[in-house]
């Protein structure tokens, strides 16, 4: 039995038409749309609230939280709304309730001026750093793990968290499917790519996002529930799962963000088919920096990238061939067939329309 999860980064445009980012948005900004949405009762256990309390929803403010000395939150610069599923056992009611969800969101953030944008990097600001300076708290903090270490990298990425666990599997077997997705997340993630934007103009590639954060940044986390379990890297492929409902969780987390939600579901089928195929053999602990950036700067015009991606998505389709989300590859099966991304046309809509901001406005 399979679960399945995702998390959706939501940037937005205000109603000038302006990025809203963290250098001209601040918290009550975005809060003020997530205290108009719903709260569910039933979704909890199984969705985390988090120390500071910003994860109440199924919605949530996703940002850079600030500390007192005395270890309270007492600010948090937002980047965008990011929006949780709750744990579903197919692919097709996981994506209904994400539209759901984001249909919501759109709504809502309308009656303040705010439209979402597709976005994976920032496309106006390559750095963020936290002001006021970071006190002797929030220093200390952030050496807790490496992802914290590199917590000003989220700040500039958006991007989903696709999650997968299969039932009765021990966390050996969970902790090696973990490893088999980091070692091939370079021929995954060209599917999805849409930041070729960077400090204001074209990048020289499909996504910013991929090469400034993947190697860096886990291609995928592993929840395992025990710290004995855990293995020592950097970046972290295990952590200790929070909630029970964590435990077994498998977070592949480096794909660009989708405005496209079929595509998400091509991706999660793509997921699933590689746990369950036998013949993609290679492993690693720690994403390959140097081929993720190979892939982030050429996809499927390179052709060890292409190679790839067509033999993992073919192990999938041979996996998935008795399977009900077989279908589901049909949009990823087209994409590789025409060898484009949303960058590529992000880019054509940046050449014709002459903006950025225009070109993101063709979004969703």
């Amino acid at each position: 039995m399979f679960y399945f999860g995702i998390e959706h980064e939501v940037a937005f445009v205000d109603s000038k038409g302006k990025f809203a980012d963290f250098s001209r948005t601040k918290f009550t900004d975005f809060q003020q749309i997530v205290e108009r949405l719903p709260t569910y009762s039933s979704d909890y256990p199984q969705l985390r609230i988090g120390d500071a309390g910003i994860k109440k929803k199924r919605w949530y403010i996703e940002g850079f939280e600030r500390f007192s000395e005395s270890a309270n939150v007492i600010d948090c610069l937002p980047k965008g709304i990011e929006i949780r599923t709750t744990i579903h056992s197919d692919i097709a009611s996981t994506i209904v309730e994400l539209s759901s969800s984001f249909n919501l969101l759109c709504e809502v953030a309308a009656q303040f001026g705010f439209s979402p944008v597709l976005v994976s990097f920032n496309p106006f600001h390559s750095s963020f750093q936290p002001q006021p300076p970071l006190n002797n708290y929030e220093t200390q903090r952030r050496q807790a793990s490496p992802e914290k270490q590199t917590a000003h990298i989220p700040m500039l990425t958006y991007g989903p968290d696709l999650n997968i666990s299969v039932a009765g599997l021990s966390y050996e077997s969970v902790i090696d499917i973990g490893k088999k997705l980091t070692y091939y997340s370079p021929y995954i993630v060209p599917f999805s790519y849409s930041s070729p934007f960077y400090e204001g103009s074209l990048w020289s590639g499909l996504s910013v996002r991929t090469f400034v954060r993947t190697g860096r940044r886990p291609a995928a986390m592993v929840f395992v529930e025990k710290s004995e379990q855990l293995i020592e890297s950097v970046p972290s492929l295990t952590k200790i799962a929070r909630i029970p409902a964590e435990v077994g969780r498998i977070e592949f987390k480096a794909c660009d963000s989708c405005d496209d939600f079929s595509i998400y579901a091509g991706l999660l089928a793509l997921l699933k088919g590689m746990i369950l195929d036998k013949s993609l053999t290679e492993r690693a602990i720690v994403p390959d920096a140097e081929k993720h950036q190979v892939s982030a700067q050429q996809g499927f015009d390179n052709q060890e990238i292409f190679a790839n991606s067509t033999a993992i998505l073919q192990a999938a389709e041979l996996a998935l061939k008795e399977d009900s989300d077989l279908h589901l590859l049909t949009p990823l099966k087209e994409i590789l067939q025409k060898r484009e991304s949303k960058s590529h046309q992000l880019i054509r809509d940046f050449h014709e329309l002459g903006s950025i901001e225009q070109a993101l406005k063709n979004t969703y």
